[in-house]
């Protein structure tokens, strides 16, 4: 069995243990990234394609004649067409709920940054600011307690009830919305709109479709507090980036931290990568890439290998 990984460079930086995966496919061809031009000679032969954000449409599927399985080393599939796999007999696995801990966590050091202040306070300490305050403390920053504070989580699936748990610790309440373009599917959850008003942090965690796309655009904000804050580690499409620039610019919301952007990398700028824009924290997709993370993804891909040739395909994509 002839198996390739396509970009390993976007999971392992020569920091994980490849073992597991090796096991499973003796002689794996690693390649740390492939341009779209090579993609076809690579995977000419290959019986077992393992990806993670290389992208493989119908042409490429049909045409490598001993494809039998794409292993997505992500839970998200929209970068291979699932139909002409099913029309080829490639199955499709991906690997599930081994970034929760990691994503919840970077969600609430952006929360906890933010609200603490941790870059003004920064600043203000060794600017001189401090050394020339009369008092022993500055509290010229109105940071907040968590506890008591209501924590709106708009997606409520492995990775919002991650975040929701860390909220419950900090003693904050959760508020769930419905389900974006089915607003009857959970009647004990409040709708966008009532969620953005009651909220004094707002998290994002739903899927990129066509009833989520720019979920929160300028008259969203608008609805938010002055003082609440959006956080974004789901997808960059979520949220309309000049009119989240503007409403931090002029003062409408509280602050966000962002880890995801529509074009990544961003080669063609965005509105969010403005230096002079306030009270926002910017990471490059990362939210999701501490090392257990990661090595938990290489484990699952090396599981899904040996299930399909056990003939038994675990995590598989219908």
């Amino acid at each position: 069995m002839l198996a390739v990984f396509l970009d390993s460079e976007t999971l392992d930086r020569g920091d994980l243990d490849m073992g597991p995966l090796l096991k499973a496919a003796p002689g794996l061809k690693v390649y740390p990234a492939t341009d779209p031009g090579d993609i076809a000679e690579r995977i000419a032969d290959a019986e077992v394609v393992i990806l993670n954000k290389v992208r493989m449409n119908a042409e490429l599927i049909s045409s490598a004649g001993k494809l039998r399985l794409i292993c997505l080393a992500a839970t998200g599939s929209d970068n291979v067409d699932l139909e002409a796999a099913r029309q080829c007999g490639v199955q499709v696995c991906n690997i599930q709920a081994y970034c929760s801990r990691s994503v919840a966590q970077h969600v609430f050091a952006m929360i906890l940054s933010l609200n603490q202040y941790l870059d003004d306070f920064d600043t203000l300490s060794r600017g001189g600011a401090w050394q020339q305050h009369p008092q022993f403390c500055m509290l010229s920053r109105p940071q907040r307690e968590l506890a008591g504070l209501t924590l709106g989580i708009i997606g409520y699936g492995e990775l919002g009830k991650a975040v929701a748990g860390l909220a419950d610790a900090f003693g904050m309440q959760v508020l769930l919305c419905q389900r974006p373009g089915d607003p009857d599917s959970h009647h004990s959850r409040v709708s966008l709109d009532e969620l953005l008003q009651r909220s004094d942090v707002v998290s994002l965690h739903c899927p990129l479709n066509d009833h989520t796309h720019h979920l929160i655009g300028k008259e969203q904000l608008a609805l938010m507090k002055p003082d609440a804050l959006l956080i974004n580690t789901a997808r960059g499409a979520l949220v309309e980036p000049l009119a989240l620039a503007n409403a931090l610019r002029e003062g409408d919301i509280g602050g966000a931290g962002i880890d995801v952007l529509e074009q990544e990398p961003p080669v063609n700028g965005n509105a969010l990568l403005n230096l002079d824009i306030p009270r926002l924290i910017v990471t490059p997709h990362i939210a999701w890439a501490t090392v257990q993370a990661r090595q938990r993804a290489l484990s699952q891909i090396a599981e899904n290998i040996q299930a399909y040739l056990d003939g038994a395909l675990i995590r598989r994509l219908d």
